[in-house]
């Protein structure tokens, strides 16, 4: 159990600086668009800092596989979230990004309901294997379709004139949803990681839906997460991202995979209830940045 939270720790400071580099690259990128997707991949694979930031996701889901051979889906969600706190540091320190004092709260209240489903955890739960595929592309398509419908709807409506500029909570949501699916097929992946029959485990992972799910994910998500990360703030639409993706997979994960909840009562309402906590705080977030006001415009130009 110790060894999958050190390995969750560990690929929060990854996934954390991953985000942090792509975002300070992203930032001398000329503007990206999602109905280009061949220009964002040559005009992102050609930023040195941009690859950095990627390596240090990439090293962040070598440690998610750890993670999920270890630890319960929830458990792992738990700790995962509580990264966001080291990424509004690095935000403020690398980006010099400021949350709003309704932001902050936020992530506070995030961390505190997901540390409430961390308690919940004990080392005797069951670490769940093996899905059916059905069970899995139940879940997985109609998540997958919702983060592109929604992802669409927000691009057009930023094009009509005279919006307030969105701060980026639909794209997050979006997003997640595609990283909470593609989080379902990393714990698939995990489940067929074996050292004894290693040909018959890669013919049983390639007759799986999981590698087919974290390919389309992979070109998807990079292409709408960079395009968004681009227009929206890091310490927010990351926080927001984080938290739909760790509750999608907590809830449907623990279902699709066969973990069951606590049957302890107050084991039950601690995670039970962090979980509702997240979703009202995540609900609460402003949508939208607050116009510049006459007098930060000034202090801007000059």
């Amino acid at each position: 159990m110790w060894w999958g939270v050190a390995s969750a720790l560990l690929a929060n400071v990854f996934y954390s600086t991953g985000f942090v580099l792509e975002k300070r690259a992203l930032s001398g990128l000329p503007p990206l668009s999602s109905g280009q997707p061949a220009r964002v991949v040559r005009l992102l694979i050609g930023s040195p800092l941009w690859l950095g930031g990627s390596l240090a996701l990439a090293a962040g889901f070598a440690a998610q596989l750890a993670v999920y051979r270890t630890l319960p889906i929830a458990a792992a969600q738990g700790i995962f979230v509580s990264g966001l706190v080291l990424l509004l540091l690095l935000s403020a320190v690398v980006l010099g990004e400021r949350p709003s004092g309704r932001e902050r709260r936020g992530v506070v209240m995030i961390t505190l309901a997901l540390l409430m489903v961390v308690a919940s955890l004990q080392d005797s739960d069951a670490v769940g294997g093996h899905a059916s595929a059905g069970r899995v592309l139940l879940i997985c398509l109609p998540a997958l379709a919702a983060g592109l419908w929604l992802y669409w709807a927000v691009e057009r409506r930023s094009r009509r004139r005279h919006r307030l500029p969105t701060a980026g909570v639909e794209y997050g949501v979006a997003v997640g949803l595609l990283y909470g699916v593609s989080s379902l097929a990393i714990k698939g992946v995990s489940s067929h990681l074996t050292t004894r029959g290693i040909g018959d485990a890669v013919f049983a992972l390639l007759g799986s839906p999981y590698p087919y799910i974290l390919l389309f994910t992979a070109v998807t998500g990079l292409i709408l997460s960079q395009t968004a990360l681009q227009r929206c703030r890091a310490s927010l639409i990351v926080p927001v991202c984080t938290t739909v993706t760790c509750l999608f997979t907590a809830a449907l994960g623990t279902f699709v995979f066969g973990e069951s909840l606590p049957e302890d009562p107050l084991r039950l309402a601690l995670r039970l209830g962090g979980t509702a906590l997240a979703v009202s705080v995540l609900l609460m977030l402003p949508r939208h940045d607050e116009p510049p006001t006459p007098a930060k415009e000034l202090a801007h130009e000059a």
